[in-house]
């Protein structure tokens, strides 16, 4: 007979802020540092890329400088700054921290533009690491025109790549002083040269930006290299639960200030210089004096490593939301400090690492690169523009507004990304392959699940207790273990899988004194830990549910054993050995986890696309962890069994006897 008794929710450790709720001069400085390093580096390649094969000529000096202002004030500002920030998820941002927030919309497919998004912005940080060290690195063929700079650039990476699995707590503190250092000398050198030709000043009229993409022939495919100084934009939103939406607010009005004041100083140079294209040559570089170039050289490259830095952590906190989100395969996944957020991913780490040396080889020069840059963003923020109006719509805004914002960002974004796909020949496609294949990754991930769990099939528990009592009494049946634990998918506590029903009646049968059911449930909130005990048949079966936020490692292991002490110590459960011989002596029993294999024996018997997309799902299964280590537990204590799932019935076979 079932005897239900639950105990209320409790939390397995306190709950953490998620945004800082006050503006800071640390929490400024810690900004600087973290979310600016993407945009704060694009002037060391943005207007350069305009001008490679472009003519230097007043209108498009004039509107390239006017395209950048507006394009930071109306993505940048408007949509990022004053938009996004506050569709926060309990102080979380980021394209998968929205979907996460929206999930509770009753829309099947919503899903698709968030993996769509992920993907891209996954792309990008293979192109972003090269094209902005190199940029930095290659300054020095100012003084030496004939250096080869790839190897300086792959060891430059390759070493920042390394340094992951240590963490950033000691470098992360130098982060915001250098960036401040940087941003100043982007304002300084900006100053420099506007007072030298103050009429450049006129490219805050929008009116110089319309005109040169309307009048000016060929100047629409423009926007694919002036897109570049925006691509920070969606890495500002994904950064803001590290410091907290009042700090970005606080600290974006001096960035944006420094890298108007550099592009308006780029802008006044190339006035006094019209005349052919500048080829190969950085603006950026040219602005200084000679005396400056070395100190500035290495400033920027630090920089540069920083923005890399900045884009690799947010890589990993990506996956790791995709992972808890069940968008990604099982990895491993490091905690190398205590500071929150810090986490490594060796797998990513090194397929970025590889793809990021693979672009430097294949490219060579961060002028070529360019080709490759900005198509996958773009892409990532027209996704990010869509689930922006089901946001509004979730707050209920009025549906005429949402339609003019998604329809206004629709034309801006999507006239970028036709200037990009110009790029596509020239080396755009590297991006699109790359997103293309991380989105075939979780797509064929997120199939699989959904196939196999279509596959489970789900039994009244209520059925089985009574035998499940006899079992745990049968004292001819060889005790398997004291207390036997499952981990169940069933969100349904009446309901258990037939698979486990399997593995405890019809295969080996497994007596155990007190049974366990561990299921996990994940919350739209990033930092959730919350556990909820129900006594099914008190000191015999006990069913745990642990509801964790995305961002939670699931190291389930640790939490199960807490709340073992606390059922221990509330007296609802006895883990004393029931052995008779170690009976009294105060022995804790022996604790066994069995991890199901759930095997599929007749596959052909499914629908081709399925079959696909399960050997798929099983492929990236293989090259990822497994349950064990994922869920973190250690080599004694679990045992991996195979059941099969439940399948399509088998068409019986009319056999003939001799």
């Amino acid at each position: 007979m079932t005897v239900p008794s639950a105990t209320p929710d409790l939390a397995l450790a306190a709950p953490v802020s998620s945004a800082h709720s006050r503006i800071t001069a640390a929490g400024l400085l810690v900004a600087l540092g973290i979310v600016y390093g993407d945009i704060g580096t694009s002037p060391l390649y943005t207007v350069r890329g305009v001008f490679v094969t472009q003519p230097v000529t007043e209108p498009v000096v004039l509107g390239t400088i006017s395209c950048i202002i507006w394009t930071l004030t109306l993505l940048t500002t408007v949509k990022y700054v004053v938009i996004a920030l506050r569709a926060d998820n309990h102080g979380e941002g980021g394209i998968l921290a929205l979907y996460a927030r929206l999930r509770r919309l009753p829309l099947r497919r919503l899903y698709l533009p968030a993996l769509v998004g992920a993907a891209a912005l996954l792309a990008d940080g293979l192109i972003t690491p090269p094209i902005s060290v190199a940029s930095a690195v290659e300054g020095l063929r100012i003084l030496k025109p004939d250096l080869d700079t790839v190897p300086i650039v792959v060891a430059i990476l390759v070493g920042l790549f390394a340094f992951q699995q240590f963490g950033t707590q000691i470098i992360g503190k130098l982060f915001g002083p250098v960036m401040l250092l940087f941003f100043s000398m982007l304002a300084v050198l900006g100053v420099v040269h506007l007072v030298q030709e103050p009429s450049i000043l006129r490219a805050f009229s929008p009116h110089y930006a319309i005109r040169m993409v309307t009048q000016v022939p060929g100047a629409f495919w423009l926007l694919g290299s002036i897109f570049l100084c925006s691509t920070g934009a969606e890495a500002l939103y994904a950064d803001m639960g590290h410091v907290g939406r009042q700090n970005i607010y606080g600290s974006w009005t001096f960035v944006k200030t420094c890298l108007i004041l550099n592009y308006l100083g780029q802008g006044a140079w190339l006035l006094r210089h019209l005349g052919p294209p500048l080829g190969e040559q950085n603006l950026f570089f040219l602005l200084m004096p000679k005396w400056a170039l070395l100190p500035a050289i290495g400033l920027s490259t630090l920089a540069t490593i920083i923005a890399s830095q900045a884009l690799i952590s947010g890589s990993f906190t990506l996956v790791i939301e995709a992972l808890r989100l069940r968008f990604w395969p099982k990895v491993k996944v490091q905690y190398p400090t205590e500071l929150r957020g810090q986490a490594y991913v060796p797998s990513v780490n090194w397929l970025l690492c590889a793809g990021c040396v693979g672009v430097v080889l294949y490219f060579r020069e961060s002028g070529r690169m360019e080709a490759a840059f900005g198509l996958a963003v773009t892409v990532t923020m027209l996704m990010t523009t869509l689930l922006l109006g089901y946001y509004l719509r979730l707050r209920r805004v009025a549906g005429y507004w949402i339609a003019l914002l998604v329809g206004t960002y629709v034309l801006i974004e999507g006239s970028f990304l036709v200037a990009n796909l110009a790029k596509f020949s020239h080396g755009g496609w590297l991006s699109v392959l790359l997103a293309g294949l991380l989105l075939l990754v979780m797509l064929s991930w997120v199939a699989g699940q959904r196939i196999r769990n279509e596959l489970t099939e789900f039994v009244p528990l209520a059925e089985w207790l009574p035998l499940l009592q006899q079992l745990s009494q049968d004292e001819s049946v060889p005790k398997y273990a004291t207390h036997l634990v499952y981990l169940t998918k069933a969100e349904n506590a009446k309901e258990i899988e037939n698979a486990i029903i399997h593995s405890i009646f019809r295969k080996r049968p497994k007596r155990a004194d007190v049974y366990y059911l561990v299921h996990v449930n994940t919350t739209d909130e990033p930092y959730t830990r919350r556990y909820h005990v129900t006594h099914v048949l008190p000191n015999e079966l006990v069913r745990i549910d642990f509801y964790l936020g995305f961002r939670i490692d699931h190291a389930l292991n640790y939490m199960y054993r807490q709340v073992v002490a606390d059922l221990v110590k509330n007296h609802e459960v006895d883990i004393t050995s029931r052995y008779a011989s170690l009976r009294g002596q105060e022995v804790v029993g022996d604790f066994q986890f069995v991890i199901l294999n759930k095997t599929l024996p007749y596959q052909y018997l499914l629908r081709g696309w399925q079959r696909l997309a399960l050997r798929l799902h099983a492929g990236l299964k293989w090259l990822g962890s497994s349950e064990t280590e994922s869920f973190g537990l250690d080599n004694s204590t679990y045992e991996v069994e195979n059941v099969p799932l439940q399948m399509p019935p088998r068409p019986e076979l009319l056999l003939t006897r001799d």
